[in-house]
């Protein structure tokens, strides 16, 4: 809050008090979520081309890099939109300070997007015929197809920092109890793990059916290990007292209990239990509606737990 403003030197004083309210809004949540479906379908397509033949996934190569340049991008852009001078983003890359996590995260995360970018063309070249006979870069993708094998790794490499780097970014936040680096990071891992699953099932139709029982069960593990952690938080967070005042939102009768079991419930349990049943049985359409309510679940749940510690007044 500004309090004057010096003519003179055109300095402004300002009073270092904390600012009420939600800061961090839908737009990081977006962001999270987003996120994790872009490095969480690379680290299941990995997992998925290491058991099976690629043949038995029909454009799994180049629909895995597209879909997760999309959700980058989305990503990325609602990175700087939250910023409020985001035109000074380009001092992360021209003036770097490799003690920040911002400013290794935004390095990783854009040599990750460049490299996605790569796998999509040479990717999506490759499939398509009609674009071979037409076009000079698909001949280039097509002569360049062992660089798909040769990137790969590094991508799925970094897709693991590059999703986990937030986690530091809220845990070195001041006086938010409930996000502890341990804890944080392996909630974005299970995220990374439940998005990569679901969007990659939407897909899947045409795939063999061992295929989608191995993402059914990524799935069910994911939201089974998801809710655990979520409970454990919920039911024995009891030594900071902060963290104790911010649970109170979504306990009984708190401002944000309703979501935050429709997450649980639509997001996790039900999720769960659906594709241990498709585990079983091959049901695409099963399948295909827990992978759906578990992205709106994950959304929802991210929401929550972004916004509740931030409703606890600092002072």
């Amino acid at each position: 809050m500004v309090e004057h403003t010096i003519e003179a030197t055109k300095a402004v004083v300002t009073l270092d008090v904390a600012i009420p309210g939600i800061i961090w809004g839908w737009m990081i949540t977006l962001n999270m979520w987003a996120k994790s479906i872009g490095t969480g379908v690379i680290l299941i397509g990995a997992f998925l081309l290491y058991r099976h033949n690629k043949e038995t996934m029909p454009n799994i190569r180049w629909l895995m890099p597209l879909i997760s340049f999309v959700a980058l991008n989305v990503f990325l852009l609602f990175t700087l939109v939250d910023l409020h001078q985001p035109l000074r983003m380009i001092n992360i890359f021209l003036h770097p300070h490799w003690s920040s996590a911002i400013t290794v995260g935004a390095w990783m995360a854009s040599l990750f997007t460049g490299l996605i970018t790569l796998l999509a063309l040479i990717g999506g070249m490759n499939e398509h015929q009609d674009f071979q006979r037409h076009c000079k870069v698909a001949n280039w993708a097509r002569s360049n197809n062992e660089l798909y094998e040769k990137i790969f790794p590094y991508v799925v490499f970094l897709a693991i920092p590059v999703t986990l780097y937030t986690a530091v970014i809220m845990a070195q936040s001041s006086a938010r109890e409930l996000w502890q680096a341990p804890t944080e990071l392996m909630q974005m891992l299970l995220a990374a793990f439940l998005a990569g699953s679901a969007t990659l099932i939407l897909i899947a139709d045409d795939w063999e059916a061992e295929a989608r029982k191995d993402l059914a069960l990524v799935l069910a593990i994911s939201t089974a290990f998801g809710f655990m952690m979520y409970m454990g938080e919920y039911f024995f967070s009891y030594k900071s007292a902060e963290a104790e005042e911010t649970l109170k939102y979504i306990h009984s009768g708190g401002t944000y209990s309703g979501e935050f079991w429709v997450a649980m419930i639509f997001g996790f349990l039900a999720p769960f239990f659906l594709a241990v049943s498709s585990i079983k049985e091959d049901n695409k359409t099963t399948l295909r509606f827990a992978a759906i309510i578990a992205l709106v679940g994950l959304y929802l749940a991210k929401d929550v737990w972004l916004k509740i510690p931030q409703l606890l007044p600092l002072s």
